[in-house]
């Protein structure tokens, strides 16, 4: 057993998760997702043989993670290969999680070969698991835990969702989907980013935008691949500090920002750089709402954050 006791509420690896019930609800929903009517106490439906809602993830797909805790709460097992304690834990999640059969999904982090990830969520040791809610971290317990008690800690997970509206259910990985074709040029963005060639992507969907200007999704894609270009070298602790000694700095405040939103810490980027709107003017000023409006995108203009920072935003301008 750990040190630390997954059901106790803490500012250490554990936390109470009715913390965030002030916060409101949305109904945001990745594309395919249906609301399962079952309550979180119910039994979960049956899941097809072979199904599993769990797959490791890096950085350039962390993104994704965060729209889809807008429909399904997302749980992020963070260990590494070398540890026999974090193989055992993930294989624990594994199990509990694809029980519920897409009422939860298993996000698996190797933090040897995506460091990046275990900064964003401030992680200290490993293994650690996390969950996004809406966006939002929700930390849930550090080191090993008995079944029990992490099957406890799902069903709380789950009672949180309903509070926020996230009852919806997401389809196994790697099960079909009745999507219209990917247009060409989105592919070959897509393919781009699968092999860090954030360039190539860039200038796939550039691409595409000069075809179709009122291609969303390829607008989107675009303000995607531009966040993980700027964070792709990032170092968290070195870009707050840096952002701390130069409180005025432009760049070091949008490089703090860029890694809040990549690291699902949404309403602290926003209010960063809207309060930094309101302290500067002219090129500056238009810079930082540039990026802003940029970061917007990435959430999605619907999010209920954006709507609200957008309110924000526009006192301060108008």
């Amino acid at each position: 057993m750990s040190n630390t006791e997954p059901a106790a509420a803490s500012s250490r690896g554990a936390v109470d998760l009715s913390g965030l019930g002030a916060q409101n609800p949305q109904d945001a929903q990745v594309p395919g997702a249906e609301h399962a009517p079952a309550a979180p106490g119910g039994p979960p439906p049956p899941a097809a043989e072979g199904a599993t809602w769990a797959a490791s993830v890096n950085q350039q797909e962390f993104t994704q993670l965060v729209q889809v805790s807008n429909t399904a709460p997302v749980v992020v097992s963070l260990g590494t290969g070398a540890s026999p304690a974090s193989a055992k834990l993930d294989a624990t999640l594994r199990e509990l999680i694809d029980g519920y059969a897409g009422r939860l999904v298993l996000a698996l982090v190797d933090t040897d070969r995506e460091p990046a990830i275990a900064q964003a969520f401030r992680v200290q040791q490993v293994p650690a698991v996390v969950a996004l809610l809406n966006g939002q971290p929700v930390p849930l317990f550090q080191g090993d835990a008995a079944p029990e008690q992490i099957a406890s800690l799902l069903q709380e997970l789950l009672q949180l969702g309903v509070q926020h509206g996230v009852t919806g259910t997401v389809p196994p990985f790697g099960a079909p989907q009745a999507e219209q074709p990917v247009p060409p040029l989105h592919q070959e963005a897509m393919d781009a980013i699968d092999a860090g060639d954030y360039a190539g992507a860039i200038a796939a969907y550039r691409k595409a935008l000069a075809e179709k200007p009122n291609d969303d999704d390829a607008q989107t894609g675009l303000q995607h691949v531009e966040l993980l270009q700027r964070t792709a070298f990032s170092d968290l602790d070195s870009a707050r500090k840096a952002a701390a000694d130069n409180p005025e700095g432009i760049d070091e405040q949008l490089a703090v920002a860029d890694l809040d939103v990549l690291g699902g810490h949404v309403e602290d980027a926003f209010a960063r750089l809207v309060s930094l709107v309101g302290r500067t003017a002219g090129e500056d000023r238009e810079r930082v709402r540039a990026r802003l409006v940029s970061l917007y995108a990435v959430v999605g203009a619907q999010d209920e954050r954006v709507v609200k920072s957008r309110q924000k935003l526009a006192r301060v301008l108008f």
